[in-house]
């Protein structure tokens, strides 16, 4: 049975609602405002504010990471050398170097984020493009074509009698805006309905390590949250024995409240008594019994190791090198050592370059059909370009993609990019070698054939001087 139009979104709404909790958990674990786990809850109500957890931030590192080396450089056509310059221009447009960046965190942190496409108003060449968090946004999969068959956004806005709750809802023919009124959801008349007849949703779900029977993702905290809770919970612990315990204790006999008096006469504070370098008084220990034992300091060394046999599970959990967690030994590791253990890291992070290509490879021949009014074939077969997961030397990059291109195994423009330069940066220097090979055809033509083989003139004073400088990932 087919639902009709308030159906699906109050359906929608409903699943969005039942993800809430965990997604907003999920939040507050990269944010560090997660609670303290692993005490007692009456002990925990007992203490109240008197003890304040210390907050290992493992999960932000951990998302941090991989989100470090995700990075789109634009969309290819099959059968051409370079990116298509109107794509990146869309791009662009969008502000999609801020927006994307953004939705990748987003979907290593609450499992997915999505991307809604739409026309623009007043300029048909550059549709619109817009990355959405979880928290706002929910779409459901065709169990048969797995695509978004259906999706909704939602919002509150300030009104004269409080906040109004707004949703739009997205369906394969139609998008269609929403407000609630009394309690009921009814169509919004400030915002005219969309009946593009597109035949698909104009939405695209960025899920992270989605799987058959999860196509909404799953959050790269999962595995990470509990190791995060213990060492939080360590941490605490270690603050609250260096309070207590890692001072030496001392016990005093035979003195009175009256000893424990500065030089005016004032009382001295029990901190100052307990924390207190010197303890002077004239009372001795033959004729009044006074005196003063003191206990040895406890070591916090067992908290030292089990926090870093956390960092260990961590490490090899996420598949982060040992050094970002501050596993350091007395022998620091060499270069290759060091890139070695990044290997895991990269492959990770390839993986999600591969999955994200694909979402955004959907999201870009939407926005063709939306500009052309049709459907690209050549679309289908788009590349998404990415910069280099790995973190080699600029030395290293440049050498590797020299000796390609001395063997003909890449052309020019491929080394190029190999290197790590940009498309503007290429295209600039595409543009000075025609201007050089025009410059030496015209040298050719005159005779001139020995400024010819003396090559081209060094920038004169006050001329700039040609960037060549590669974009270091």
């Amino acid at each position: 049975m087919e639902r009709t139009e308030l159906q699906w979104l109050t359906h929608l709404i409903r699943c969005h609602d039942r993800e809430l909790p965990e997604l907003k958990k999920l939040n507050s674990y990269y944010e560090g405002k997660q609670p303290l786990s692993y005490m007692a809850p009456e002990l925990q109500h007992e203490l109240d504010d008197r003890v304040r957890q210390v907050v290992i931030n493992w999960p932000r590192l951990v998302v941090d990471s991989i989100e470090e080396r995700l990075d789109v450089e634009g969309f290819r056509f099959p059968g051409q050398p370079a990116a298509d310059e109107d794509l990146w221009r869309i791009w662009q447009a969008n502000d999609m170097d801020s927006q994307s960046q953004q939705g990748h965190l987003d979907s290593l942190i609450m499992k997915r984020a999505y991307v809604v496409i739409g026309s623009r108003d007043g300029d048909d060449a550059t549709p619109l493009i817009t990355v959405e968090s979880a928290l706002d946004m929910y779409a459901e999969h065709d169990p048969q074509t797995r695509q978004v068959r259906a999706a909704v956004k939602r919002w509150e806005e300030e009104g004269e009698d409080g906040k109004v709750c707004h949703a739009a809802l997205y369906l394969p023919d139609a998008t269609s805006w929403w407000v609630k009124v009394k309690g009921e959801w009814v169509e919004d008349a400030q915002h005219e309905r969309d009946d593009h007849g597109i035949g698909e949703v104009m939405v695209e779900v960025l899920a992270n390590r989605p799987r058959l029977k999860q196509p909404n993702g799953v959050s790269e905290l999962a595995d990470v949250i509990p190791l995060s809770d213990a060492a939080c919970k360590i941490a605490t612990d270690m603050m609250v024995s260096a309070e207590y315990h890692a001072t030496p204790r001392r016990v005093a006999f035979g003195f009175g409240e009256e000893d424990f008096q500065d030089e005016a006469g004032r009382k001295v504070s029990a901190f100052s008594r307990i924390i207190g370098r010197m303890w002077a008084t004239e009372k001795d220990r033959k004729n009044d019994g006074a005196d003063v034992v003191q206990f040895p300091e406890a070591s916090l060394t067992n908290f030292h190791d089990t926090l870093k046999l956390l960092a260990v599970l961590v490490a090899s959990i996420s598949g982060m090198p040992p050094h970002f967690l501050g596993q350091a030994t007395d022998n620091p590791a060499s270069a290759d050592g060091i890139r070695s253990a990044e290997t895991r890291l990269i492959k990770r992070a390839e993986r999600k370059q591969r999955a994200g290509g694909t979402t955004w490879e959907r999201v870009m021949r939407k926005v063709l059909r939306i500009r052309d009014g049709v459907w690209n074939d050549a679309a289908r077969s788009m590349e998404t370009l990415w910069r280099d997961a790995a973190t080699p030397t600029v030395a290293q990059r440049a050498d590797a993609a020299v000796k390609l291109f001395t063997a003909k195994v890449v052309p020019l423009r491929q080394t190029r990019e190999d290197i790590g330069y940009t498309q503007a940066q290429i295209e600039r220097m595409e543009e000075q070698d025609r201007q050089a090979a025009d410059d030496a055809l015209q040298r050719v033509m005159a005779g001139d054939f020995a400024a010819l083989e003396a090559g081209p003139k060094p920038p004169q004073v006050g001329e700039a001087e040609p960037e060549h400088e590669p974009a270091v990932a």
